[in-house]
């Protein structure tokens, strides 16, 4: 029989990063290690800063046709990071 005070590993670690505000963080490494698989070793390679402020995602470029044709699929590239790492962490990107 379980108790109504018990919890599973995951549950209490997801728990404690919320009520210690370190979700945010947590998801925005998660974004940085995986950033090439889900984008691409191109864009990877003029990719010099990514972080999350706010709910917003900063990326500095190399390569001013690219930051042009992301800007384009913006959309796009904030459902994927959405749906592959954290629903509701990104709601913009900026690009720089």
């Amino acid at each position: 029989m379980k108790r109504s005070n018990e919890q599973s590993i995951k549950e209490a670690l997801a728990g404690m990063l919320r009520d210690y505000h370190l979700d945010e963080k947590v998801n925005e490494s998660r974004l940085k290690e995986q950033w090439e698989k889900m984008f691409g070793k191109t864009i990877m390679k003029y990719t010099r800063k990514i972080f999350v402020k706010d709910r917003k995602l900063f990326l500095t470029l190399d390569s001013s046709s690219l930051k042009q044709e992301l800007l384009y699929n913006k959309q796009k590239m904030i459902d994927r990071i959405n749906s592959e790492i954290s629903q509701g962490m990104i709601d913009d990107i900026v690009f720089k």
